[in-house]
């Protein structure tokens, strides 16, 4: 980690988990400068290891803020966040078993795919959801939120679905042998709305505080104490219990369907185990410093001291399971996965798709999508080496177990 701080520019320091300077891209820290200058920057901008361009803010951008809430610091894709169950199914047990022309695991891909809606699917019923049956039972406090009752029902048929982008399920298998089932998703198109809603809102507020923020940044803020502010936090609660809740229905789905077709074809009862399902995209009051400040993380872990936590690796690479090391100075976070070396644009330019799908089929990773034509945007190269990123946290997380991608469902 070093500390970029300069007192001619008037900002707070920003620590960040990489060597030198030379590490992160330009436009990153130009972007990290810009947040770092804000007048309720909490001790300093944290950068985790991972971190790349985004939107108002780098992603793996942690900042924690005085009575002020910044929707773009928390990110579209509210409650973004990663889910991780152990199996007692060893590879071997599974791999040579075919049915009819295609291997277990190739099924298990097929038909996870088949199932779970991807990208900008949905299902075409409704399905259960505790979080949204809760908010229509205290309607009254959500219905001045524009099309509330709209977006609300419209989450019904969104739940225990995976998106798209970077959105994966993955079958992966540890240095023992064993199967577990990675998955990464959020609170889909409800968080999208709340970030869009009150980022319009912030925007029209600072301009009428006359905050010396440049016209349409994406740092428009919120005074916590605010009503603004006030129903930001309670539509940004809603939207992490709504992508936690996601993550739950389709790990479940994806258990049922992996037990069920080792079941029919190994003969062999599967135990679960071990489940870790945590954000990377939200923001919470705590106590840092001696303050109660407001920590925002857009794709930051957080990585209190023995919390578990999931960092994945790039498409058909590895992954870690994490024990958090509780550092002060990171406000408790790590990286939320390699982080982004090329753009999407920039990835389909640089790697042909068919080179994508020979380099994972000659890692022997199973890959299902519907559409092949942009894989290139999540290959393997487009990502910063997780090794590496992993070394540059060792004063944040502690690894606890390694896994290396079998099998991947991409929207």
């Amino acid at each position: 980690m070093y500390t970029y701080y300069k007192k001619t520019e008037k900002m707070k320091p920003i620590k960040i988990w990489l060597s030198d300077e030379s590490k992160i891209e330009q436009g990153c820290l130009d972007q990290a400068k810009a947040v770092a200058q804000l007048p309720f920057v909490h001790k300093w901008l944290a950068l985790m290891p991972d971190t790349h361009l985004g939107a108002g803010m780098p992603i793996g951008g942690v900042l924690a803020t005085k009575g002020v809430i910044v929707p773009f610091a928390v990110g579209m894709d509210i409650g973004c966040g990663m889910c991780y169950i152990q199996t007692n199914i060893s590879l071997e047990s599974i791999k040579s078993v075919q049915v009819e022309k295609n291997s277990l695991l190739e099924l298990m891909i097929q038909t996870l795919l088949k199932e779970i809606p991807v990208g900008k699917q949905c299902y075409q019923v409704k399905q259960e959801s505790v979080v949204i049956d809760e908010a229509f039972r205290q309607y009254k406090q959500y219905k001045s939120f524009p099309d509330a009752e709209k977006i609300l029902e419209g989450a019904y048929y969104q739940t225990g679905t995976l998106g798209g982008g970077n959105h994966f399920i993955e079958l992966q298998v540890d240095e023992q042998g064993m199967i577990g089932i990675m998955l990464h998703s959020g609170s889909r198109h409800l968080g999208a709305v709340v970030c869009q809603h009150f980022q319009k809102l912030a925007l029209e507020l600072n301009q009428k505080w006359y905050s010396s923020l440049p016209e349409n940044s994406r740092l428009a803020f919120l005074p916590t104490s605010s009503w603004e502010g006030q129903e930001y936090l309670k539509w940004m609660n809603l939207a992490l219990d709504y992508a936690f809740e996601n993550r739950e229905a389709m790990l479940a789905k994806t258990m049922n369907i992996f037990a069920d077709l080792v079941y029919q074809h190994v003969g062999t009862e599967t135990e679960f185990s071990s489940k870790i399902n945590c954000h990377h995209n939200y923001a919470s009051l705590e106590h840092h410093y001696g303050e109660n400040v407001w920590v925002h993380r857009k794709g930051a872990t957080r990585a209190r001291k023995n919390e578990l936590g999931i960092i994945p690796g790039a498409m058909g690479s590895y992954s870690y399971l994490v024990r958090g090391l509780g550092n002060e100075e990171s406000f408790h976070s790590s990286s939320h996965g390699a982080g982004r070396v090329y753009s999407r644009t920039k990835a389909k330019e640089n790697f042909p798709s068919q080179e994508v799908l020979t380099d994972l089929k000659e890692q022997e990773v199973i890959i299902g999508k519907r559409n092949l034509a942009d894989v290139a945007e999540e290959s393997r190269f487009a990502y910063k080496n997780i090794d590496e990123v992993m070394e540059n946290q060792k004063d944040l997380v502690h690894p606890i177990k390694k896994l290396k991608t079998i099998g991947v469902v991409k929207g």
